[in-house]
């Protein structure tokens, strides 16, 4: 009998991208044969870059990492694990708050499939301050977002941010 291909999905809107989220990538890709970064069409938060975009910036950022894959979804995170043969949703937790919200909606997709499993890992203490959102308010005042993102998305946020 084949042995199973143990398959997890790391969703978000990535966007951007951040350093943050290549660690929890990289480092949990190590957990899994295969890895989905799973990039959120919809969603409630406004975002910056469109979906198109968000996915071509996390491909480049990706580009030679093996085991990972890049794609997009637009139905409910569950059903999209369930389509992608995965039974693991991995989450990255960087400060407190983030565990409560989080915390709730693990408990949420349980609920909504029991055969879908929350994983949390916590970001390297270096990432903790780093948020998508506090990322695009320095770089839209001009401000040095070069310790939080790599330079190709740094030059995406210099270049959308030009007046």
């Amino acid at each position: 009998m084949a042995k199973r291909k143990h398959i997890g999905v790391y969703p978000g809107t990535f966007d951007p991208v951040t350093r943050g989220h290549l660690d929890i990538i990289k480092r949990g890709r190590l957990l899994f044969d295969e890895l989905i970064v799973g990039v959120a069409e919809s969603t409630s938060k406004e975002t910056l870059f469109s979906v198109s975009e968000r996915l071509a910036m996390m491909r480049a950022e990706l580009k030679g990492v093996r085991g990972v894959r890049v794609e997009s979804f637009d139905t409910l995170l569950v059903d999209y694990v369930k389509s992608v043969g995965a039974k693991t949703v991995l989450r990255g937790l960087r400060v407190i708050s983030d565990f409560e919200y989080e915390f709730q909606m693990a408990l949420t997709n349980r609920r909504i499939e029991p055969t879908v499993e929350t994983v949390f890992m916590m970001t390297q203490d270096n990432f903790a301050p780093i948020s998508s959102r506090f990322i695009k308010e320095i770089s839209r005042f001009g401000g040095d977002v070069s310790h939080f993102v790599t330079p190709k998305v740094a030059r995406r946020l210099e270049v959308r941010y030009k007046k």
